[in-house]
């Protein structure tokens, strides 16, 4: 039995002229919580479609729980969770009559989960779901997606919408099942404060790449912020080593670099700087400067905030 909950073996993707996924080779490892982040246009839904075999691969394979994406049998398919940014459920429902039909479909729904989850959302079994808030919504997929007692469980962009209660309550559910219940959770989200509380794993996707696996801490270790005086002229971004991003404040260069240690402080001098100092890095930063490579020309690199 593979130890990998997700494996990808050289998988494509491609929608016309435009390559979702090039050459994508990704494996996740049972339990924790491993957060996808990536830019508009990365590959994160494609890869999920891809997974849940709702789209074939234009070349190469995808598993989940060991079986191939296009040959999911119902048993894994009810192992297997999904929580979308949507929270589409049947508005003319009460919650108390989709409960009941949700416990129909899964033998192992446990109640004591979704009773533990949907505690911390203010959801009565006698409520319309038209008459719920988003946070409330999602706070009822959530807790039903759990209450399955999934092995997998994937969020895409769950909190998008919420106010910040709602999206408290949301990540604390998701800790509580991921150490409670042995579930591994996949996390797709914009919301880097989101990520750096929540995620074990790091997995960064741009432009239908896989560009990045580690912990967060390994990540931010790797990506250094400085501060730069040039009093005269200013270098060329590419005589920079590691260079991501660059940022003019107030007659100041604030740069991102990737890979570089302390004499990269010797080198900037080299440059003409009078003085150069190196500041720590949020994961939030981390990740803009590391993706920006892609979405900034010279001319904006240098513009005033």
């Amino acid at each position: 039995m593979s130890n990998y909950v997700i494996e990808t073996q050289d998988l494509y993707k491609q929608f016309g002229q435009k390559m979702a996924l090039s050459n994508l080779n990704l494996k996740v490892q049972s339990g924790g919580v491993h957060a996808i982040v990536g830019s508009n246009g990365a590959g994160k839904s494609t890869l999920f479609k891809l997974l849940l075999g709702v789209i074939s691969p234009t070349q190469g394979s995808s598993k989940i729980l060991g079986l191939d994406s296009q040959q999911l049998t119902p048993d894994i398919r009810g192992k297997v969770g999904f929580v979308n940014e949507e929270h589409t459920l049947p508005k003319w429902m009460r919650v108390s009559a989709l409960l009941k039909m949700e416990q129909s479909f899964y033998p192992a729904w446990n109640q004591h989960i979704y009773q533990q989850v949907i505690g911390n959302f203010n959801v009565s079994p006698q409520q319309k779901i038209n008459e719920l808030s988003r946070g409330e919504r999602a706070g009822l997929n959530l807790a039903m997606a759990l209450a399955k007692r999934p092995k997998v469980l994937v969020l895409d962009e769950p909190t998008l919408g919420l106010d910040v209660v709602a999206k408290q309550a949301f990540l604390e559910s998701v800790l509580f099942t991921e150490k409670a219940d042995e579930c591994t959770v996949i996390y797709c989200s914009h919301q880097m404060d989101e990520i750096e509380r929540v995620a074990d794993q790091l997995i960064v996707m741009e432009q239908g790449h896989l560009i990045n696996v580690s912990t967060p801490e390994d990540f931010c270790k790797r990506i250094h912020y400085w501060v730069v005086n040039f009093p005269k002229q200013v270098p060329a971004n590419d005589r920079i080593p590691g260079f991501l991003q660059v940022r003019c404040i107030e007659g100041e260069y604030h740069y991102m670099v990737i890979d570089q240690d302390a004499t990269l402080k010797t080198c900037f001098e080299q440059l003409g700087a009078s003085d150069a100092f190196q500041s720590s890095v949020s994961l939030n930063q981390a990740v803009n400067g590391f993706l920006s490579r892609n979405h900034h020309s010279p001319e904006q690199d240098t513009q005033h905030d």
